[in-house]
């Protein structure tokens, strides 16, 4: 299959973590009613029309303080949580917003009183429906693997999270670590779920992160590295400084629709989606408690959870809206080839902000 260097392209600043827009204010034009501080992480891929247009309507320019990922977020907000550096949060998820909310690093909005409010689907405001923080995307986390490896004939496609740590996938695994990745912290409760359910009462999930490390498992420090650098079932052949020893990652289970959705319809990417082994990630943007401007804060919230914003999330974003009757774009196969789970993990988010810290610390000594 031949990619066209623009869809590549497309890829790379969607996927790559590059985004479209830098640190710099991004908006165009007059800024005045101010500047807007955001703090987000690096795959917000809000086109610099879409700031742009906020800014033309709001009198606001639009000033982006980006991380690695939501813990780089989170660790942000603790460091300068006595003097913030931004306004807003756009990207705290499921398994780091009760940290934020226990450290009073956020404060209300009234977008929860907002006609808007209501569109949100019930899927987002499961995990948290208070008033400190708005849902504005989601995605299943899921496994991903290259088809081109799994062929049923040479190697079968697994049935269990055991079958992970046979032979036939020696060395050829990446995760990126629950510490400092969200999409890893996600599938670390999954595991957790997973083999709390199972019928084997002498093994937990730990141990299975303990054989996979046995099993000569890559374990990186983000997804970007897990799925461009060491993945061969994506993007990440046509950028620079592939490797492409890895046949199986951590994703979403729409990363399959996506990489067809930007090569013409065509990917050899999959999705792993037995029980509980799925995670429902929801993202979520928040006013920062002592933040300089809160009704521009207010104002992004509601642009970003207009219908106009938010339904292009899927290809903005490469995730799924928020808002009722929103669904992924059929065209390209994007839909088709985004898999949905049997059954997502279902631990709650209170356990989930309970148990975390043992939680990494034992997937520490099981991987190390």
């Amino acid at each position: 299959m031949q990619l066209k260097s623009i869809i590549c392209s497309i890829l790379i600043m969607s996927f790559s973590l590059a985004g479209c827009i830098g640190n710099e204010t991004d908006s165009s034009g007059e800024c005045e009613n101010g500047t807007l501080d955001i703090l987000t992480y690096d795959i917000l891929a809000l086109s610099t029309e879409m700031v742009d247009k906020f800014a033309a309507d709001s009198g606001y320019c639009v000033n982006f303080i980006k991380e690695d990922d939501s813990g780089g977020i989170l660790d942000k907000m603790m460091l300068t949580k006595d003097n913030p550096v931004a306004d807003l949060m756009i990207g705290l998820d499921n398994t780091y917003l009760q940290t934020a909310l226990a450290n009073n690093l956020l404060k209300e909005t009234s977008y929860t009183s907002n006609s808007g409010y209501q569109n949100i689907t019930q899927t987002a405001l499961e995990p948290y429906s208070g008033s400190m923080a708005v849902p504005f995307d989601m995605g299943p986390v899921c496994l991903n693997y290259d088809e081109r490896f799994v062929d049923d004939e040479n190697v079968p496609t697994p049935t269990s999270l055991w079958n992970l740590t046979g032979e036939d996938w020696r060395g050829k695994l990446t995760f990126p670590s629950p510490i400092t990745s969200s999409p890893g912290r996600a599938f670390l409760v999954a595991t957790i779920d997973y083999f709390e359910s199972d019928d084997d009462p002498n093994t937990d999930a730990f141990d299975w992160w303990k054989a996979i490390r046995d099993n000569d498992a890559i374990f990186t420090s983000g997804w970007t590295e897990s799925y461009e650098t060491h993945y061969t079932g994506g993007y990440g052949e046509y950028t620079d400084g592939y490797i492409g020893d890895a046949h199986l990652t951590v994703s979403y289970c729409q990363s399959p629709g996506v990489e067809a959705f930007y090569a013409g319809n065509y990917t050899h990417s999959t999705s792993i989606t037995l029980p509980k082994t799925t995670f429902q990630q929801v993202e979520y943007t928040g006013i920062i408690n002592g933040a300089q401007d809160v009704d521009a804060a207010e104002a992004f919230i509601e642009y970003l959870l207009s219908t106009e914003v938010n339904s292009n999330m899927p290809v903005n974003n490469l995730m799924y809206s928020v808002l009722e009757g929103q669904n992924l774009p059929e065209t390209d196969g994007y839909k088709y080839h985004s898999d949905i789970p049997e059954e997502n993990s279902d631990i709650e988010i209170s356990r989930i902000n309970q148990e975390m810290t043992s939680w990494l610390e034992n997937w520490q000594s099981a991987t190390d």
